[in-house]
């Protein structure tokens, strides 16, 4: 059993507090610190106790209420030159208010734009991701998310969760056009977020951009909205785009979530750009490999090239191929379904979907970037959570859990809350309490 301390308690042999932080730093003078931390500020004899100024900013800018600390930080503390101990604040979305950690180490994040939802999770959740899809297909132009079209723009719904969501949960926010000519107009953008968001929340989320650049995106938008190239036929400028982009953002000041991240290849270089969130999607990958691998099989028993025209036409489709390649030998769709799958380790019995997850999370641990986390996305299978889940509590993860987010939409994590058996026991308590068997 540890012995318990307070800061108070290592501040007890009448360490004074700074006069004008009194206000600030009687909010940390109950919470609990190590023994050893104890026992540093002990030996060290401080002249004084105070906080930074960021301390100042964070509790003002929140109106945090009195006594308190936000959630989604954690304190930190540092002996100055003059021989003070301050407290400041370290944004850490794994703390609740008062330096309290959150219940668990994985954390959740909900993938909406919809106010009305956000508002039955606002107290479970640690982040909000949203893109443009999201925010506009899923929202503001539904009408029946958005209700009475009370909610006219991009910037009104963000100012309704920015209102809803506490301190504690950041917001990752996805720019309009990741394609935009210019750096200030990107910027332009961010800090528009950032206003909205407040600087401390924000989270500007940018995409790996492949072969698609500003001139070539108008082939994604019109026509069959199929890309003339293949993904892997693009500039090194184009390749880069979004790394440099993400790369800039953080030079800036911005914290960045680095995101469209389907293969676990891409992780090395992504992680360059100091991001302070990744991604492993699951599910587009996963259920794509399954039909290249039914198809392969499906040829290979039967040898009828049948199955190898839809092969070809289902990677078109996929943009595996490109809409050049719409004609091309099988053989070569042949060899790239059989090379894709191969890496992808699907060739291999029992495989199930999520060696990119276990990638992400080698990586992170060996990399140089203690506070960068992986966001785990993209679930449309009822069944992909609970094996996500799972894998979570494999003994080699036991380390890595609290660098873990977890993100769906608010319906979809409300499904991986139950089960068939919670209706058949409220079947039998309600009957019971009502008289009835």
């Amino acid at each position: 059993m540890e012995l318990k301390c307070t800061l108070a308690s290592a501040l007890s042999g009448g360490t004074p507090v700074v006069q004008e932080d009194m206000p600030y730093a009687e909010r940390v003078l109950r919470h609990a610190i190590p023994p050893a931390l104890c026992e540093q500020i002990q030996r060290m004899n401080p002249a004084a106790f105070g906080v930074t100024a960021n301390f100042k900013k964070v509790i003002d800018d929140f109106k945090t209420a009195p006594g308190e600390t936000p959630a989604g930080y954690r304190v930190e503390y540092c002996f100055d030159a003059d021989r003070t101990v301050r407290a400041d604040l370290k944004r850490d979305i794994s703390y609740d208010k008062n330096g309290i950690k959150r219940p668990t180490r994985v954390l959740f994040s909900a993938d909406s734009a919809n106010p009305y939802e956000v508002e039955h999770v606002k107290d479970l959740i640690s982040n909000l991701t949203c893109n443009p899809a999201i925010i506009y297909n899923m929202f503001l132009h539904d009408p029946k998310a958005n209700v009475g079209g009370r909610f006219k723009d991009r910037d009104e719904v963000m100012r309704a969760i920015a209102d809803i969501l506490g301190p504690g949960c950041d917001i990752s926010v996805e720019l309009n056009d990741p394609f935009a000519s210019s750096e200030s107009q990107i910027l332009e953008e961010a800090a528009r977020f950032k206003e909205i968001l407040s600087e401390h929340r924000v989270i500007i989320k940018v995409p790996h951009t492949g072969a698609v650049n500003a001139q070539n995106v108008k082939e994604l938008m019109t026509g069959d909205k199929r890309f003339r190239r293949r993904y892997n036929q693009g500039s090194v400028e184009d390749y880069y785009r979004g790394h440099n982009m993400a790369l800039m953002l953080h030079e800036h000041g911005y914290r960045v979530n680095f995101t469209l991240m389907f293969e676990p290849y891409q992780t090395h270089l992504a992680l360059q750009a100091r991001p302070a969130f990744i991604n492993s999607f699951v599910m587009f990958r996963q259920t794509q490999s399954r039909r290249m691998a039914n198809l392969l099989k499906a040829y290979e028993v039967t040898g009828d090239k049948l199955f190898l025209e839809q092969l070809r036409d289902y990677m078109v489709q996929q943009d595996y191929l490109s809409a050049a390649e719409s004609g091309c030998d099988l053989q070569l769709a042949y060899s790239r379904a059989k090379d894709t799958l191969r890496y992808r380790g699907y060739d291999k019995d029992g495989a199930d979907g999520l060696d990119g997850i276990r990638h992400n999370l080698r990586l992170l641990r060996s990399a140089n970037l203690p506070d960068t986390r992986l966001i785990i996305c993209n679930f449309q299978d009822e069944y992909v959570w609970p094996y996500v889940d799972r894998m979570l509590m494999e003994p080699e993860f036991e380390d890595m859990t609290d660098r873990i987010v977890v993100t769906a939409p608010p319906a979809l994590l409300g499904e991986y809350t139950t089960n068939a058996l919670v209706t058949q026991f409220h079947r039998r308590f309600m009957n019971a309490a009502n008289g009835a068997k």
